[in-house]
């Protein structure tokens, strides 16, 4: 016979002291770390201890002793469930105060290296309606709030369009209105929701894989253009006509869309990088503007997701840089070219090395676009283009710009960089963590010049750096 596990107890008048990681809050009672999401400094609570380890814990709220000075009202009627904008109930003010304290911390604490005095946080000017993309799920398992089950209402219909739910990977939260995007864009998905209760149209079930209502990604650009892309599961006879009837609905209800696509996906998961996306109607692209250069955008293209951020985060990496029109740059993990061809007007030749093949053709056909004919695209897994011998047949850079994933660089590409020796390199990061482990490995070469905090995600706690490296 098991035995039933003890219940955590209740921490009682905790005050909340810290911002911590991932968007969560920090205690400490006694000498035990408590970390908690959906709250901020200042918060006096009780606390229902939901996992322990040895010198740390994780809880929820259990009761709101005393509401923080330092709150802010959440816009979001989902805040609190949906897991995307954490810190909406933190002043933005405040919300960039931490993420400068983020850097700060990361890099002087993993980097060990020295550092200059940092540049203030660049905040985004928009804090809502920032970005460009949006992904919604599909499902026939819509997530329910505590208050909806405790209310004992009967759902007749569980289908729901909306986001993920952390530790729940088949169930969806409807979302009524994201603020994160033009309010087009819930217009669009509302509608096809509605489109589909109508008609009886199935929602895709991930565990069964049936269902014919899938995915739907919605983008936008600055030069007025919309994109939508929804993804499709072909299961029974019929499901092709009414995929299409969906689509000319839509297409009739939003005649702004400039592209509208769609996918029949028949994988295990929703990513499209290997899938055919057919066009129903218009072009299949938008086009990006950004100073006098123009991006082709299409439904597989990586385009930053803040428009006016990503380029003040791009006159960084270019003022960084310093080029005068005599150098020879590389750009690592170029993606679809953005920053390769951005800075292409001021050095003699870029060359650009991405591992998606896809993105290389983008960055290429984005040369062509801007009649830019300095710039050489290779496809390839960093670590085995970037190689010695490449360097000797392309030339050795007078500057390096690299802008990696989230784990960061390769060993074996800071190998190549410090043989490269570069005059210049400048490092763009959307994690400071790994930014800072690779400043450390770069250390006996290179010294910190510059470091400038980029703010590309209001309400989250998700944070880019750019640090300029000099020669030593």
């Amino acid at each position: 016979m098991s035995r039933k596990k003890k219940p955590f107890p209740i921490l009682e008048n905790v005050t909340i002291t810290d911002v911590a990681a991932e968007g969560k809050s920090m205690a400490r009672v006694n000498d035990l770390v408590v970390f908690v999401p959906f709250t901020v400094p200042g918060d006096i609570v009780d606390l229902q201890i939901k996992k322990k380890k040895h010198n740390y814990c994780e809880a929820e709220v259990a009761r709101f002793v005393e509401y923080s000075q330092l709150r802010a009202k959440p816009m979001c009627e989902h805040f609190g469930v949906c897991g995307g904008c954490k810190w909406q109930n933190l002043p933005y003010e405040e919300q960039l105060r931490f993420k400068q304290k983020q850097v700060f911390d990361q890099l002087s604490r993993i980097g060990k290296v020295e550092l200059p005095e940092f540049r203030p946080i660049l905040g985004s000017a928009q804090t809502s309606e920032y970005r460009n993309k949006l992904e919604f799920g599909c499902s026939n398992k819509r997530w329910l709030t505590k208050e909806q089950i405790a209310s004992g209402f009967k759902y007749d219909n569980m289908n729901g369009i909306g986001f993920h739910i952390t530790g729940a990977f088949d169930k969806i939260l409807p979302i009524e209105k994201c603020w994160l995007m033009d309010d087009t864009h819930n217009k669009i998905r509302n509608e096809i929701r509605d489109y589909a209760f109508a008609t009886g149209m199935s929602f895709f079930d991930l565990r069964a894989q049936k269902g014919l209502l899938r995915d739907i990604i919605i983008r936008n650009s600055s030069s007025g253009e919309w994109m939508v892309i929804v993804q499709f599961h072909y299961d029974e006879p019929g499901d092709e006509e009414r995929a299409l009837a969906l689509l000319k609905h839509i297409g009739d209800a939003f005649p702004q869309i400039t592209s509208l696509l769609y996918v029949n996906n028949q994988k295990c998961n929703d990513t499209i990088g290997d899938q055919e996306v057919m066009v129903y109607k218009g072009e299949d692209h938008i086009i990006e503007k950004m100073e006098d250069l123009r991006f082709k955008v299409g439904p597989k293209s990586f385009y930053q997701t803040n428009t006016e951020q990503a380029y003040h985060l791009y006159c960084v990496a270019r003022d960084f840089a310093s080029l005068t029109g005599n150098e020879l740059v590389y750009d690592l993990y170029t993606g679809t070219g953005t920053i390769a061809n951005f800075v292409a007007g001021r050095a003699r030749q870029v060359i650009g090395i991405e591992y998606v093949p896809e993105a290389i053709e983008d960055a290429k056909v984005n040369s062509g676009l801007n009649g830019i004919s300095n710039t050489l695209f290779y496809a390839g897994d960093m670590k085995d283009i970037l190689t010695d011998d490449f360097i000797s047949a392309h030339g050795k850079p007078d500057v390096i710009i690299t802008d990696p994933p989230r784990a960061g660089m390769h060993q074996d590409v800071v190998n190549t960089i410090l043989n490269a020796a570069p005059d210049r390199i400048v490092y763009v990061s959307c994690n400071p963590a790994t930014q800072a482990r690779d400043l450390g490995l770069l250390d006996a070469s290179y010294k910190v010049a510059a470091v400038q905090p980029v703010d590309m995600f209001p309400h989250t706690p998700h944070v880019e750096n750019v640090v300029l490296l000099k020669r030593r």
